[in-house]
């Protein structure tokens, strides 16, 4: 499994992917899911990925290559806006369950995938989607800034209760680590080393990339203060008088 998680701000963009992929206990490896592309000045994309990773390579190498929309042929680096890129992973999906999805389904492997994918381009607003396995999607909006793949329900709570289109970047920063430490907890299946991408609105270039292992010494104090945090809040709560 995997858990990610990004938020579309006003101040910015915040991805956070854990890296872990297992096919048993057993069998447990680390990939990156996360894909950046950036050309300063122009855009940025950042793609985060979650299911079947035999599927999401699948859909990542697909995008490689030029994918026709309405008539005319597309890649990430050449699509003129966030809405496209969106359809082009959405289409990425189709073609791959086309030569995939029945050979899939006759072993009884089901065709999971999700795709986060967010950024901005020259000319267009900061945008942020999430595309479902059928090559359909949603976008963030003020009311719902974040999005979540895989591994979502531990790390959800702190993010319903806390984030805003207002949260600051520095905040969306340790809200993801939290939300991502809580699914560490609670998860086998979600595992470190995890990939931090930052993006700035009108940038236009990545703010910030980087790899957070279990030595990293801010990772490792906002786990630690957390859960002293909530320990101390715990400790504080009044007993319900019952008698």
């Amino acid at each position: 499994m995997t858990y990610c998680v990004a938020l579309r701000l006003t101040e910015g963009l915040v991805f956070l992917a854990d890296t872990r992929t297992n096919a048993g206990v057993d069998r447990i490896a680390t990939f990156c899911k996360m894909k950046v592309i950036e050309h300063p000045g122009e855009r940025v994309i950042v793609l985060m990925t979650a299911g079947n990773l035999a599927i999401t390579q699948g859909v990542m190498n697909r995008l490689q290559e030029e994918i026709e929309l309405d008539g005319e042929a597309w890649t990430l680096r050449t699509v003129p806006d966030l809405y496209r890129a969106a359809r082009l992973v959405g289409a990425a999906l189709r073609t791959v369950y086309a030569a995939d999805g029945a050979a899939l389904a006759a072993h009884e492997i089901s065709f999971e995938a999700s795709i986060a994918i967010g950024g901005q381009i020259q000319g267009e607003r900061m945008r942020l989607f999430q595309v479902y396995a059928a090559g359909n999607f949603i976008e963030a909006t003020d009311d719902t800034p974040f999005f979540q793949l895989g591994e979502h329900k531990y790390g959800k709570p702190i993010l319903d209760r806390v984030v805003t289109k207002d949260t600051t970047i520095d905040e969306a920063i340790k809200l993801a680590l939290i939300s991502m430490d809580s699914t560490l907890r609670s998860n086998l299946s979600v595992g470190l080393p995890l990939d931090l991408v930052i993006y700035r609105n009108d940038e236009l270039q990545v703010g910030l990339r980087r790899r957070i292992d279990s030595d990293d010494p801010g990772f490792r104090a906002i786990r630690e203060r957390w859960g002293s945090a909530l320990r101390d809040a715990f400790k504080s709560l009044p007993q319900p008088d019952w008698k």
